[in-house]
């Protein structure tokens, strides 16, 4: 037998050790210019498809406040989203699968379950994938691909660097963050996305690199977009009439108990559709070409009757449309809100590309202000602010469908830059994510991954065993045998009698822990059968992710706290059963 040399872990076991802090800021701002130039070129491929299968032009040029113009091709337009469906379901197939619907859920699954491992080629995949849906008419957002093309980019950065996972994962969540502020012209409300979706590990550093990221994002998109907001509104004053204002802040109750309800009802949309499509095509082709010949029938019956498609694309023509006042005929929004809705769960649902936070937007101001007017037409004389309603319906319907309720406050403010309706956008956005969460607990990010078994946090989850250190969780009741007397004594011994754990030492050294299971299950074992001599050794002021880096690293069922190699320096031992019971403790301070 040979003695155990004390090699007590004090230090991090990580694989890689981890990147200087001002490294970390100089790929931080990396991936902020990456976002913020890849933001551009998206929306350059964007619009040379839309232009080049729309009005048969090779243009670059993307208005998308502005209503796409009635397409060259007449009633032919109906193949015009057919077309894209060709395109995406070959890219999806051939290149990247994971480029396939919304892009979040990918993001989300990369970061807790594959160590913020995202393939590069993702960045070219959905870039492309999403660009031929949106501009070929689906009825999708740009945020979920500039996110999902973002985030690639910073796990990429991530994995040429052999950094650990907890920077890895920064990164990722840096690219995200570049990506929704260049996009929206948001910088706050993608540094907000980061922190709630995306971080683990939510600390000054990390912050601070998501930050630099979303800064370089938003000014090299502003080179693009200019510095004006997303969304341009008339100035509004709510409470000039103190009563007035009152009275409609509290309207904004049951606008909320119904943003929430259809909130909830867009969350299962969306995989209902995705569900019905694989029971009925298995093909892939034909699947997504026949989502998308039902949505150019759609889009060509609004540009028919109404004169303008409406529904197809991202949608924010028709948002600004709302918020100007263009349109305010109750029944009419509501046609338009159902339009989005099954335009968006066709396009998705048989296999587009492109993210959910556009849509979003559409849906809640739609029902803002219809619900707004609705209530002007049935109280006579109560001139119940449009603008203010359909503000506070776009960030509700964000913030309860994603569960991203300080993002959808932010973000609308920043798109908005209207401060005059951020109670009622608090007010509904809280209200409608309680709705929703009652009728369903996932979000429209989180139900993709639970319907593959996956659990993912929703939100911010405090780790309260991160804060423990080794010391904390050990059990300090055991014996010590040497292992000359161990033979004589196992006979009478009673497991425990005088300490759960029997720990047996070689002239004063620690050799290995008994397996007092094993002991009485079989009886014909030798004395070294019967001990664990491979066990780790760390001090009892490690912390909780470097023990749980050691153990996982080193795949040892047994952990000795101790402050040298001796019996005398024992201080106890960790199993698994140590473990459960700080993680049980913890979960009582969690929801």
């Amino acid at each position: 037998m040979t003695d155990n040399i004390f090699q007590a872990v004090t230090e991090d076991p990580d694989e890689q050790p981890p990147l200087s802090p001002a490294l970390m800021f100089v790929l931080a701002i990396l991936v902020g210019i990456f976002g913020g130039f890849g933001s551009i070129i998206f929306k350059g491929i964007i619009a040379f498809v839309q232009n080049l299968f729309f009005h048969g032009t090779f243009s670059l040029h993307f208005t998308p406040d502005v209503h796409i113009d009635p397409a060259f091709l007449g009633p032919w337009v109906i193949l015009v989203p057919v077309v894209g469906a060709v395109v995406v379901t070959w890219i999806t197939r051939s290149v990247a699968p994971e480029a396939r619907g919304h892009g979040v859920p990918e993001v989300m699954n990369a970061i807790h379950y594959h160590d913020g491992d995202i393939r590069p080629i993702t960045v070219l995949a959905k870039a492309l994938a999403s660009a031929v849906s949106i501009g070929t008419g689906g009825s999708v957002g740009r945020e979920g691909p500039i996110i999902q093309i973002g985030s690639a980019f910073g796990s990429s950065l991530g994995q040429i660097w052999h950094m650990p996972p907890r920077q890895k994962v920064v990164l990722v969540g840096a690219g995200a963050a570049a990506g929704i502020a260049a996009t929206f012209n948001a910088p706050l409300g993608g540094l907000a996305f980061a922190i709630e979706l995306m971080l683990v590990s939510v600390s000054a550093q990390n912050v601070a690199l998501v930050a630099s990221a979303t800064v370089t994002a938003t000014y090299i998109g502003r080179l693009y977009s200019g510095i004006g907001p997303s969304f341009e509104i008339p100035r509004v004053d709510m409470f000039t009439d103190h009563v007035l204002g009152s009275f409609q802040l509290l309207l904004c109750v049951p606008l909320a108990l119904l943003i929430g309800a259809a909130a909830a009802w867009f969350v299962h949309a969306i995989y209902w559709f995705e569900d019905r499509f694989d029971e009925l095509i298995s093909n892939d082709y034909l699947r997504h070409m026949t989502g998308m010949l039902i949505l150019g029938l759609l889009i060509y019956a609004f540009a028919r009757y109404t004169g303008e498609y409406y529904v197809a694309g991202v949608g924010y023509a028709t948002i600004l449309d709302v918020l100007h006042g263009l349109l305010t005929d109750p029944a009419f929004l509501l046609l338009l809100f159902l339009g989005k809705l099954l335009a968006t769960s066709l396009t998705l649902g048989s296999g587009a590309s492109g993210g959910v936070f556009s849509p979003s937007l559409f849906l809640g101001a739609t029902l803002g202000a219809a619900f707004a007017d609705f209530c002007t037409l049935v109280i006579p004389g109560l001139e119940v602010n449009h603008v203010i309603f359909t503000i506070a319906g776009m960030a509700g319907m964000v913030g309860a469908s994603t569960s991203a309720v300080v993002t959808a406050i932010v973000m609308t403010f920043e798109q908005t830059r209207d401060y005059s309706a951020i109670l009622p956008i608090i007010t509904v956005v809280a209200l409608a994510y309680v709705v929703r969460t009652r009728i369903t607990t996932e979000s429209i990010y989180t139900l993709k991954l639970a319907r593959r078994g996956l659990d993912l946090p929703q939100g911010l989850t405090a780790a309260m065993t991160s804060t423990r250190e080794a010391h904390d969780i050990m059990n300090t009741d055991y014996q010590c045998i040497e292992y000359d007397e161990l033979a004589e004594w196992l006979p009478g011994h009673i497991p425990g009698q005088n300490g759960q754990y029997t720990i047996i030492t070689q002239q004063g050294q620690l050799y290995g822990v008994l397996q007092e299971e094993l002991r009485y299950t079989q009886h014909e074992q030798s004395l070294d059968e019967l001990i664990v001599t491979d066990f780790n050794m760390v001090e009892p002021a490690t912390r909780w992710p470097v023990l749980m880096r050691v153990i996982k690293s080193s795949d040892k069922d047994v952990t000795l706290v101790t402050y040298g190699p001796f019996a005398q320096d024992l201080a106890g031992v960790i199993t698994s059963a140590e473990i459960t019971r700080a993680v049980r403790d913890a979960a009582e301070l969690m929801e």
